[in-house]
């Protein structure tokens, strides 16, 4: 008689355990080998963010030290224009005081006064700080400040004909708005007078509709 083949549970049982192992060493390898390719992407992404934060800071240090080269005296330059602004008034004022105009030592002293201004505006030039040219220029809200109307029909509406404080810029920024008065229409007596009517006319109305 031929033997019968005797299967033994536990073998098979234990082939299957093993055959399990392997796919699971498998897997695991598997997972292993994605995590690894994710790990490199992170890591490409944070090298490439880290690079660019890297360049941002560049530029910016860049831009810094370009501005503090450029303007670095720029309060500096602000607070030295009340010398500009000194010196110009204690030149009018002498000039304007009746008991000196005829003085000599007066003109002694009004021509220092001026050698200092003018060698003070030219220091300034000297560092990028210029005036801002005003009279006969048409106002310009980005480089003067209108403080008064002055009637002049010699002059288009919005010419700047007086200067009040003189504005000044430090390369292409604005270190101070010139202070001026513009020219307008003059209004004659007839239009004065209907304006004055006019308004005199609407008070009454709103006075009688409160009352």
């Amino acid at each position: 008689m031929a033997k019968e083949e005797i299967k033994d549970p536990k073998i098979k049982n234990k082939e299957i355990s093993e055959e399990e192992i392997n796919d699971s060493s498998n897997d695991k390898k598997q997972e292993k080998e994605i995590s690894s390719e994710d790990k490199i992407k992170n890591l490409e992404d944070k090298i490439s963010r880290t690079l660019a934060e890297m360049e941002n800071q560049r530029r910016r240090f860049e831009k810094e030290r370009d501005d503090a080269f450029d303007y670095g005296g720029f309060s500096f330059a602000k607070e030295a224009l009340n010398l500009i602004d000194n010196l110009e008034r204690s030149k009018l004022s002498l000039e304007n005081d009746e008991e000196l105009k005829n003085n000599q030592s007066l003109k002694k002293i009004s021509e220092h006064l001026e050698i200092i201004y003018n060698d003070t505006l030219s220091i300034f030039k000297k560092n990028n700080i210029e005036q801002i040219k005003s009279i006969n220029e048409k106002l310009d809200p980005n480089f003067h400040q209108a403080m008064m109307e002055i009637e002049d029909d010699s002059k288009e509406p919005g010419t700047i004909v007086q200067e009040i404080q003189k504005g000044f810029l430090m390369k292409d920024r604005l270190l101070r708005p010139s202070l001026v008065g513009v020219s307008k229409k003059t209004v004659k007596k007839d239009q004065k007078n209907d304006f004055k009517s006019k308004n005199t006319n609407e008070n009454n109305e709103k006075e009688e509709e409160n009352n």
